[in-house]
């Protein structure tokens, strides 16, 4: 059979094996972070969050339809969708690797020798499988995120260019170039990722197409391709934009015509001149002008899947990010406006203080007939500015972190030292190096170490590990017996770092063709993104580079047949190089991997937001936060109609003048909010920030006469700020709204019952020194709903985003209920529950995830939501207890019991279930009770006894608090088994108190 037709039924075998694979792994379901988003907006084509990813979702879309009407298998086929286009990933990358081992082996043409043709075959299909069960490229395989289709683009991108090396000669050659730049233009509506192939494309064209070829020419080559990486980035995707909304300010601003009609003028002259510069190319015989503009043509035909944001925009969907219906705010889309910027060349140190501030650019906004300012750009002098600025963030956490991770006090000025320490340690090793380590060496668990600094014997969460020197390291039960334990032996990468040497002393040209491949998706995107601390590992940003080191593993296959070869036949060595690699790489990975990707049977993120809409009364306004409490939600309620009475405000959105505009129409089966305020009050550029400023007011104010004076335009109600403007501002922070307990009761928010509770007012403090939007908007519901619909939070919302009302906010479940009984000045705010509606909601409303009977459990179920789950069962039995319902207590506590795992993410959980214990045994559910107790040992021992074995290697290593802590709960175990006359229990435990009590008296004395 010929190589060719091997070569391609190969590549597709590794397709069906990839695919295979992540079909019967992947979630069933949404899972967390963006997926229930990408979801929604793919399943009713809305616009997602910044920058965009129209062609994602359309793709998604067509695959949404397989589901066949059943909204609960959407979720499922787009993740399919995803899974499918993963499986393609690595048959491009088996074909990448042989045209790469094929131009490496056959220098002077021709490909007969048989036994180089097999060794070619199997270094393909080793580096395909073996970057087909790295942990960063299946996680992102096997649920719907846009990082699967942009690592096909790269794939596709980079072979494409490998296909044109090998036929440049051939006429017609050039049509590969062509496909590039669509493919290209394609997949800025994926990700952006694909752009960064870029550098090593122009490469690759430059190494054929010139003959002279040295150091000079070389680095205008390289410089040529940053500069085209520029034009595809900035140009024609950003700055394309740009000037189609100048041209649509002077065509309705100045010519008074409709909006719109000047970008449509600047595009028809865009093509018309791409068409006649590709005709003159022609025309005057200038192959290299034709090939570049068509390939700017193509581009352009595949960056046109934005269309499909302003149209969408237009029709208003639920989901409407920004809302870019007109060119200025298009551009602001794009550019990611809302995260603000990041400093890249320049920029101050975190510590530096405003010495000026002038203004900028200015911007624009939609009005009613026209464009109209909408505030200029600020440009920022700072005291304490640096080059390459690394430590620059002065959000809340950042510079604490910053501190922390330099070891800086609080009087300490960083210095460039510190921000070139901070890039190499944290940038580049913790954010990156990190990263590729998990994936070709092996991983301790996966929580998350961004804060983590790394050790070699106590530092275990979230780093790497090889595994050879672990059982060295008396690594704790909880460690070596989870399913996230992953060590590699480093065998992928000492494999890689083989084919790496060996293709270097083969091919140095391919090999820096691949290595810039490498470096443009590793550290070229740490020096460009710049990151501050992070809300989650970004492991999967950097899936490139381990795409492109995953093409030296293949070639690692051929590097080793040569060293056997010495010992052996060139035939024989092939064969034994080709079955080692087989095991030391794709079998160990997926031997190693499958238990912490087999997501399966896991619907912990569709149930957990599932258990937020059903904790909510009817027609609710219920305020979310972070992303994990907002798009599992979205997914519920625009897919399968979970709900779609409830409105959902998103409180880090709520400040912006476009959502509190969407938030004033309908949505679903929820009707538009009691927002009464006009767009002119609260659009951008207007109380966009409304100071406090104390007038003594020695009462608590009514709500209603605060929202009139901050809303006011009367001059009076303004104060003069230093840069001489005025402004709103806040007089007190007293608040008062009054209750009219007849209305309360009508509208259902408590039972007739209940009515004796009600306050006849209520009465609270304001926390912040200021108002923002979404504060305004707040009021603004609280002053104007009259109670008609129930106003809720969600309870794993920040403290600040409560806007002190917690002394009225009562749990019902998953969500706080705000409810206007009479203060308890005993508990004020501490937790309070509606005792019998949130039994209700648990007992018979709750999901439970298949939290016990998951095959495996990512970070954001066992950290977040288990320990959430965990608390709000202990409430309701307390509550419960406390009402003197105590049969009602033990069955939500058998509830507990039944549906959920017995599990110990880390000790500051251990510490909360010991509340499931007293709880227990409270309720004489003495079984139950010993039987946590034991588990709970356990856990706590198995911690123990790891540090006591670092007490003796390390000292420095031991995680004091998780000692202090574990030797405490222990104590207070000790302590509830005797007062529940467990004998046996008690003894074992005072046992082990002793004795760790002897050995870590250092370490809790000083606790004392």
């Amino acid at each position: 059979m010929q190589f060719n037709k091997i070569n391609n039924l190969l590549g597709w075998l590794c397709f069906v094996i990839a695919a295979t694979t992540y079909i019967l792994t992947l979630e069933p379901s949404v899972s967390f972070w963006d997926c229930g988003e990408f979801i929604a907006c793919a399943y009713r084509l809305q616009v997602s969050h910044q920058p965009g990813y129209p062609l994602f979702a359309m793709i998604c879309k067509v695959f949404s339809l397989l589901s066949m009407g059943d909204v609960t298998k959407v979720a499922y086929f787009t993740n399919v969708a995803c899974a499918l286009a993963s499986g393609a990933t690595i048959m491009f990358l088996f074909w990448t690797i042989t045209l790469v081992a094929r131009k490496m082996m056959f220098k002077n043409g021709g490909d007969a020798d048989r036994t180089k043709q097999i060794l070619i075959l199997g270094a393909g299909f080793v580096g395909a499988m073996a970057f087909a069960f790295t942990d960063t490229f299946w996680f992102s395989a096997v649920e719907t995120i846009v990082f699967a289709m942009a690592a096909l683009c790269t794939a596709i991108v980079f072979w494409a260019i490998l296909k044109w090396d090998a036929h440049s000669e051939e006429p017609g050659a050039d049509k590969w170039i062509i496909f590039i730049a669509y493919v290209i233009g394609l997949s800025i509506g994926i990700h952006l990722l694909n752009l960064l192939t870029i550098p090593a494309i122009v490469l690759v064209y430059y190494f054929r197409r010139y003959k002279n070829i040295n150091l000079k020419s070389g680095i205008i080559a390289f410089m040529l391709s940053i500069a085209i990486l520029a034009l595809v980035q900035f140009a024609i995707r950003g700055y394309t934009v740009m000037f189609a909304a100048y041209f649509d300010l002077f065509f309705v601003n100045t010519l008074g015509m409709g909006f719109g009609s000047g970008a449509l003028v600047f595009f028809v002259l865009l093509i018309g001149a791409l068409v006649w510069g590709i005709r003159y190319s022609i025309r005057k015989s200038k192959p290299a002008l034709n090939l570049a503009l068509l390939c700017v043509a193509f581009i352009y035909f595949g960056y046109c899947s934005f269309a499909y944001i302003p149209i969408r925009a237009t029709a208003n969907t639920n989901l409407n990010n920004s809302h870019p219906d007109n060119a200025f705010t298009m551009y602001w889309y794009l550019n990611r406006g809302q995260y603000g910027d990041t400093p890249l060349l320049t920029g101050p140190y975190y510590d530096a203080k405003v010495t000026d501030q002038t203004d900028g650019s200015t911007n624009y906004a939609k009005g009613k007939t026209k464009y109209e300012p909408s505030g200029k750009n600020p440009i920022t002098t700072y005291d304490h500015t640096t080059i390459l600025p690394r430590i620059f963030s002065q959000q809340p956490l950042d510079p604490q972190f910053y501190k922390q991770w330099l070891n800086l006090s609080d009087t300490d000025v960083p210095s460039f030292n510190d921000n070139l320490k901070y890039m190499f340690s944290w940038q580049i090793y913790q954010m990156y190096a990190r990263y590729f380590l998990w994936n070709f060496a092996g991983r301790y668990n996966q929580q998350d170490g961004q804060q983590q600094m790394g050790g070699f014997h106590g530092y275990v969460d979230g780093d790497w590990t090889t595994g050879i020197f672990d059982g060295s390291k008396h690594l704790p039960n909880s460690v070596i017996n989870s399913n996230t334990y992953t060590p590699l032996y480093a065998l992928p990468l000492i494999l890689g770092l083989i084919g790496l040497i060996y293709h270097y002393s083969h091919s140095k040209r391919d090999a820096l063709i691949v290595g810039l491949l490498w470096f443009f998706t590793s550290i070229a995107i740490v020096m460009y993104v710049n990151q501050a601390l992070q809300p989650r590992e970004r492991d999967y940003s950097y899936v490139g580079s381990f795409y492109a080191f995953a093409i030296w593993i293949g070639l690692g296959v051929i590097g080793l047949a040569e060293l056997i070869r010495m010992k052996m036949n060139a035939r024989t060595a092939g064969y034994v190089s080709i079955g080692l690699c087989l095991l030391i790489a794709p079998v160990l990975l997926v031997k190693q991997e499958w238990k912490s990707h087999d997501r399966s049977t896991k619907r912990t993120a569709h149930d957990m937001a599932y258990n937020y809409l059903m904790s909510c009364p009817k027609n609710a306004i219920l305020f979310t936060g972070a992303d994990n409490d907002t798009y599992s939600l979205w997914y519920n309620q625009e897919v399968e109609g979970v709900r779609p009475d409830v409105r959902l405000v998103i409180n880090t959105l709520f400040g912006s003048d476009w959502y509190i505009h969407q938030m004033q129409g309908k949505m679903n089966q929820s009707a538009p909010l009691p927002i009464t305020m006009a767009y002119d009050k609260y659009k951008t550029g207007t109380r966009d920030y409304i100071p406090y400023s104390d007038s003594k007011i020695p009462d608590s104010v009514e709500l209603k006469e605060i929202f009139d004076f901050v809303t006011s335009d009367d001059p009076q109600t303004k104060v003069d700020m230093q840069d001489g403007s005025k402004l709103n501002y806040l007089p007190t922070k007293n608040f008062k709204l009054t209750v009219n307990a007849d209305e309360v009761v009508k509208n259902g928010v408590i039972t007739p019952d209940q009515k004796n509770r009600i306050a006849d007012s209520m009465q609270w403090k304001f926390p912040g020194n200021f108002l923002m939007k979404d504060n305004l908007a707040l009021i603004d519901i609280l002053v104007h709903n009259d109670w008609k619909r129930p106003i809720c939070f969600t309870t794993t919302m920040g403290t600040s985003d409560l806007n002190g009302l917690e002394p009225y906010l009562y749990k019902e479940g998953f969500v706080y209920h705000l409810i206007p009984f009479k203060r308890d000045e005993t508990v004020n705010n501490q937790p309070k529950t509606n005792t019998m509606v949130m039994y209700n909601n648990i007992m018979n409303k709750f999901k439970w995830g298949n939290y016990k009977t998951a095959k495996y459990l990512d970070e954001q179920s066992t950290f977040l939501f288990y320990p959430l789950l965990t608390d709000t069962i202990l409430e309701l039995t307390q509550n419960l207890m406390q009402e003197g319902h105590n049969d009602l207590a033990l069955k939500a506590l058998q509830k507990y019991d039944s549906e959920m795992p017995d599990i110990y993410p880390n000790m500051n959980i251990a510490r909360g279930k010991y509340y499931v214990i007293d709880t227990a045994y409270k309720l004489h559910a003495t079984a139950m009770g010993n039987k946590y107790v034991s588990s709970m040992d356990n856990y706590i021992t198995d911690q123990l006894n790891y540090n006591y074995n670092l007490l003796q290697s390390s000292p420095a290593d031991v995680n004091t608090q998780s000692v202090q802590l574990g030797v405490s709960v222990l104590n207070a175990m000790a302590q509830l088994t005797k007062e529940n006359a467990q004998l046996a229990l008690n003894t074992k435990l005072e046992e082990q108190l002793n004795d760790y009590t002897n050995k870590f008296s250092g370490i809790i004395g000083r606790q004392q």
